[in-house]
């Protein structure tokens, strides 16, 4: 088993923890020179704060780590192709590679709808890898929005959107 496989096998265990708390299953883990040193879930709905997002949390986290707001030479292992708002800050923080479990077919911005972080007019466009237990992760994500939708048909058509 390569790193990436190694080290999405634990964000996946960061959705997992996600999906048990009710949050779109989605989960990060950031590297360096071979060592974590962050990993997070999604935590926007258990907190009302739709900044907490599992890359988002996991950047906070690194930079804290480091003591510096410039995550070079870092890996990002996430789950769930980024929204635009995280590969912002995928971008800001300087991550020099993101490894990406599934491809987000709405909202995706490393490529898949938008292309955030790889566009060459920012200041800084990070190796991007797409793929690493990619099944895994869509599995979890298609079972989540499945349950989701089950549950609004249940409730009826005035419930709250997903």
């Amino acid at each position: 088993m390569n790193d990436d496989t190694s080290f999405m096998l634990i964000a996946l265990e960061e959705a997992h923890r996600a999906d048990e708390e009710g949050e779109i299953p989605v989960g990060a883990v950031i590297t360096r020179q071979g060592e974590i040193i962050s990993r997070a879930h999604n935590r926007n709905r258990s907190l009302a704060n739709p900044l907490l997002h599992a890359e988002m949390i996991a950047i906070e986290s690194a930079a804290e780590t480091l003591g510096n707001e410039r995550l070079n030479g870092c890996t990002l292992y996430v789950t769930k192709e980024p929204c635009v708002m995280c590969a912002g800050a995928i971008v800001h923080a300087r991550i020099e590679r993101l490894v990406i479990a599934a491809e987000d077919v709405k909202y995706g911005a490393c490529g898949t709808v938008f292309s955030v972080c790889g566009d060459s007019r920012l200041n800084h466009v990070p190796e991007i890898v797409f793929g690493p237990l990619r099944d895994e992760a869509s599995a979890l994500l298609s079972s989540f929005f499945g349950n989701l939708r089950r549950e609004k048909r249940l409730k009826g058509p005035h419930s709250p959107d997903i």
